[in-house]
């Protein structure tokens, strides 16, 4: 007979508590509990005046096909979160297997020996080496809680064939080229 799927945990940790109309959610157990959705990483880009800003997301998906939309939310508090509301346009850089390094550059870990390149795609700043590129016209912003949920037309794309670099429990992972996963790497939360 097969095995019953092993059932979500009653720990109180691990689960929200009632405290009027509604449930309140540790901030802790939303962490861990969404970090169980597998995502791949990117980095958000814009101009900074003169320079070039990044930072480190995975909350990104696709918005809509007609018209190309993308979206990513962005806590209120991260420092890229003021450009983001003034910006025009803006980069979303999907990262392959091989920019861990990257990643923790954005990701409030800079490390002032790594040259990261940039170039310019419809008027939107995106990393040269990554494996997939978008450069998007900000359409709108909404609040959502601590974050903003922004949307970008997509003006641009390209992508090559490099394996993704993928984020699982709090770990970089990524995949062996049958498709399973590879390796972990635990790093920062993204939050």
């Amino acid at each position: 007979m097969p095995k019953a799927p092993a059932r979500p945990s009653a720990d109180p940790e691990r689960s929200a508590r009632v405290t009027g109309s509604r449930p309140e959610i540790d901030p802790r157990v939303f962490r861990r509990v969404m970090s169980r959705f597998a995502t791949g990483v990117t980095v958000i880009t814009t101009r900074d005046g003169d320079g070039v800003r990044g930072m480190t997301a995975n909350a990104f998906m696709s918005g809509s096909l007609e018209p190309p939309l993308l979206v990513v939310s962005i806590a209120k508090r991260a420092h890229m979160h003021a450009l983001m509301l003034e910006a025009e346009r803006f980069g979303v850089n999907i990262l392959a297997e091989t920019h861990e390094e990257v990643s923790n550059h954005f990701a409030g870990r800079p490390n002032p020996g790594l040259h990261v390149a940039f170039e310019e795609r419809h008027g939107a700043p995106v990393l040269r080496d990554a494996c997939a590129r978008m450069a998007a016209e900000m359409v709108a912003q909404h609040e959502c809680g601590d974050h903003t949920i922004f949307i970008g037309h997509i003006l641009h794309m390209d992508f090559d064939d490099r394996m993704p670099l993928l984020y699982h429990a709090g770990c970089y992972r990524a995949l062996d080229r049958e498709g399973r996963i590879d390796h972990a790497v635990s790093i920062l939360e993204f939050w």
